[in-house]
């Protein structure tokens, strides 16, 4: 990539290192996301500002920050997004090197970019890239973004989630979600302009008040041949209170059909928090109606 190794130092110095620890009695502790967190962050203002995935601090009872030179500080969170998963820590100090973060409506697909990780501590790594998708993203474990950025890494280690993707001016351009390591070393990015367009909510108010809270069940699902299976049911969530099982096949959702698992989630989504969605299912050759009490997503992982 062209770009110059000051370019490099720089958004390294911007980028830091985060360590949360989280009780076990959390409930994100108990679905694969543990109690010792490391991951990286972004310094997007000089008094200390700093971006980075709401998974690392869901639940965390203390959080510290490695900036580049070593030195470990105190963080304080600050906001947490459960819509678009990005969060945003404060730490106590001033004149700290910090980058710009940017639509990534200003990216093309094959643009070249490159990335700066945490490897734990002050240690990080840089890697370089291409934009491959710009579009929509849905997940197994009911997240949805409008617009995602996929780029390509062409090292398999390439340091913890929670980094800066950049574009050769050093401007964030997306913020490094998931590491597809096994997949064509692909990483999944929240673009810039989730964080540009909240900045101003999130700080003043610690969450998003400008758009509904996301309504979760507590399932893992995927589609196949036009049908979404239940591939999972987290503890405790109203998905497993209501009954649900694991091999479920959702056929509908408040007497819509369901092709997809999107779908899914729009048909909840289009409740409020405490109501019903009724979901016909097909389990052991028997249909079944089963009522889900929906609920805002933080309720059960804030």
């Amino acid at each position: 990539m062209n770009a110059t190794l000051y370019l490099l130092e720089k958004v390294a110095r911007a980028t830091v290192g985060i360590h949360s620890v989280v009780p076990a009695s959390h409930p994100s502790a108990g679905i694969g996301l543990g109690t010792d967190r490391n991951g990286t962050g972004t310094l997007v203002s000089a008094d200390g500002l700093i971006i980075t995935v709401n998974y690392m601090l869901m639940g965390a009872q203390s959080v510290s920050v490695t900036l580049g030179g070593g030195q470990e500080l105190p963080a304080a969170i600050v906001a947490q997004d459960f819509t678009t998963n990005l969060a945003l820590l404060k730490v106590d100090a001033r004149g700290l090197p910090f980058l710009e973060a940017i639509s990534s409506l200003t990216c093309s697909p094959g643009q070249e970019v490159f990335m700066v990780s945490s490897l734990g501590g002050e240690k990080r790594c840089a890697d370089v890239g291409h934009i491959t998708y710009l579009g929509p993203f849905d997940a197994a474990w009911e997240f949805v973004l409008e617009r995602c950025v996929c780029v390509t890494a062409s090292a398999f280690n390439i340091g913890l989630n929670g980094g800066p993707i950049c574009n050769s001016r050093g401007q964030v351009i997306g913020i490094s979600y998931l590491n597809f390591a096994d997949l064509s070393r692909a990483i999944l990015a929240i673009p810039g302009e989730c964080f540009i367009l909240s900045r101003d909510e999130l700080v003043r108010h610690g969450r998003r008040v400008s758009v509904p809270s996301r309504l979760w069940l507590g399932v893992l699902s995927y589609t196949l041949r036009e049908h979404v299976v239940i591939a999972g049911v987290m503890p405790g969530s109203p998905g497993e209170k209501a009954g649900l099982k694991q091999g479920d096949v959702v056929l509908a959702a408040d007497q819509h059909e369901i092709h997809d698992r999107r779908t899914l989630y729009e048909t909840v989504n289009s409740h409020h928090a405490g109501e019903l969605v009724t979901l016909k299912i097909l389990r052991n050759n028997q249909v079944r109606q089963i009522p889900v009490t929906t609920i805002r997503v933080e309720d059960y992982l804030g």
